[in-house]
């Protein structure tokens, strides 16, 4: 059978990639701009060149353009800065939290904010353990950033019950009352009750002498034992001050109390005259709302690692070494951009006298896995350069350089 001649005839396919790339070009067949530079215009320009030596382009055809090549570079440039952001933001979200975020466009530009945060060292303040130690402090009362108010009742005699729920409320009807107006269907949470006593009274029972002279922590009753001294440090003076100010708070009362739904109870039952009328308590609102609205704690910044005003890392601040990445990486996406197009011709392609048979899904199946290698190539990378581990490595260097240091012999000087 004779061979069809073809008409017209052609020796090459009708998309060739080219030897080298073009800067004029590169611009605008970018699909998202992101990297508009002079020097991000070389470097994709070059890719062309890298891509057509690492395919081949000097032995068969690669159906590629250089349009697919520079759009390649710019996503293997974002994919870069996206997995150095990640490694940053699980350095930096500790201190972040609470600080102002930015406004970005669709392009992961700042339009509104603080430009090239990515590129600047975070300030550790352990802001993020103060924050939540507030929580803790606050139920101490030992600072936090809860407003902490006192009240007072009146006992009345024979009678144990008292609702504080009702005396707050009915005592934030009162302009003068210093929660006026911030209590509406809301609950208090009371925290300490408590009531004052004479302290003349029991430093008359419990005196421990002066500094560094006291008595030998023993007790008996109300009674300090003042007839052994024996010389003490002072912070032993210091200790047995604070246990007994917790003596007056506990065993010397005469009270216990017991607080059910913002009900008090106490014991004894009061008796007028025999014993304390007059107790106090101190108490916080509980508004139900566990988000902040202190500007100073974030209000509207920064809460989790999505919020951080990271940009995509500027092209000019990426070095030798990431560079390399992205131009493996773009190489890898062009492999990819190749199998599906020669995908589309199926698996033969007939020619006259013979069958080309195309590397579709060689192409495919080594473009996934240079991807994904790359990517966990960089985040391995990335995660032995956290902040902890470079910590680690200083204190084993600094460990292994005392040991060194302990084998160099010890010379007498001899005058």
């Amino acid at each position: 059978m004779p061979i069809s001649s073809l008409t017209p005839t052609s020796t090459k396919s009708a998309v060739v990639l080219p030897v080298t790339g073009a800067t004029g070009d590169v611009l605008a067949a970018l699909p998202l701009s992101a990297y508009t530079s002079s020097v991000f215009l070389e470097g994709a320009a070059a890719q062309v060149a890298y891509t057509y030596k690492k395919l081949g382009g000097d032995i068969l055809d690669i159906e590629l353009k250089a349009d697919n090549v520079y759009a390649n570079y710019e996503e293997a440039c974002l994919e870069y800065s996206y997995l150095v952001n990640i490694h940053q933001a699980k350095n930096s979200l500790g201190a972040a939290l609470g600080a102002a975020t930015a406004s970005f466009d669709h392009k992961g530009k700042v339009t509104t904010g603080t430009q090239n945060l990515a590129l600047k060292y975070p300030k550790f303040s352990f802001e993020t353990a103060f924050r939540l130690a507030d929580a803790y402090s606050s139920e101490a009362m030992v600072g936090g950033r809860k407003e902490f108010y006192s009240a007072s009742i009146n006992t009345v005699n024979q009678q144990q019950d008292y609702d504080l729920q009702a005396i707050v409320e009915s005592s934030a009807l009162t302009a003068s009352s210093p929660f006026n107006g911030k209590i509406s269907n809301q609950r208090i949470k009371v925290h300490q009750v408590y009531y004052v006593s004479p302290k003349q009274m029991w430093r008359f029972y419990g005196y421990y002498g002066g500094l560094n002279v006291v008595g030998d922590m023993q007790n008996y009753g109300q009674y300090s034992d003042d007839s052994s001294y024996q010389i003490i440090p002072s912070w032993q003076n210091k200790a047995q001050a604070i246990n007994y100010e917790d003596h007056l708070y506990t065993r010397t009362s005469h009270y216990s109390y017991e607080i059910i739904n913002n009900k008090l109870k106490l014991f004894p039952t009061p008796v007028e005259g025999a014993m304390a009328d007059h107790f106090w308590f101190r108490f916080t609102i509980e508004d139900g709302d566990i988000w902040t609205d202190d500007e100073e704690a974030g209000q509207n910044g920064v809460n989790n690692m999505n919020t951080i005003p990271y940009e995509n890392i500027p092209y000019t601040s990426i070095n030798s070494i990431g560079k390399q990445w992205i131009r493996r990486f773009c190489l890898a996406l062009s492999k990819e951009t190749l199998g599906q197009i020669r995908g589309k011709f199926g698996g033969a392609i007939p020619i006259p006298g013979d069958n080309i048979t195309l590397n579709s899904s060689d192409l495919l199946g080594q473009a996934k896995e240079e991807q994904t290698a790359l990517r966990e190539e960089l985040k391995t990378q990335l995660d032995e350069l956290t902040y902890p581990k470079l910590l680690a490595t200083d204190a084993e260097m600094s460990e292994n350089a005392q040991k060194m240091v302990e084998n160099v012999p010890m010379k007498i000087f001899v005058g």
